[in-house]
């Protein structure tokens, strides 16, 4: 179970840390320019950059804390932090018509959650 978990957190870790480089490194204006990015125009710059932010933090917190054996319970919060970022973001989506996004946000729910239980235990 604990080498499930490892490629879970990591490929979520991976996954998050690119979204939340992508969020936070570039002008909103031009995370527009993709249609997948359209929920940012409900958001100011700062909202978008806090968003990249969490994403970040989240997926470090998924690797280091395991990874170095320092505050390991940091890992299960930040999965579970990551579950409600998904929570959120599927809300989103609902809100603006955009269903075709809420199949990926429950894969990422349910790994997250996944991981968060799983690092419960130890």
């Amino acid at each position: 179970m604990n080498i499930a978990l490892w490629i879970t957190a990591g490929l979520l870790a991976a996954l998050y840390l690119a979204a939340g480089l992508t969020k936070a490194g570039r002008p909103r204006e031009q995370l527009l320019t993709d249609p997948r990015m359209g929920w940012a125009a409900d958001y100011t710059d700062g909202g978008v950059r806090a968003i990249g932010l969490v994403e970040i933090l989240g997926a470090l917190g998924l690797v280091l804390p395991q990874a170095t054996g320092i505050a390991q319970v940091l890992t299960p919060l930040a999965a579970a932090g990551l579950a409600v970022v998904q929570l959120a973001a599927a809300r989103l989506h609902l809100k603006r018509g955009e269903t075709s996004s809420l199949p990926m946000n429950a894969v990422l729910f349910l790994l997250a959650a996944l991981v968060a239980v799983g690092r419960i235990g130890g």
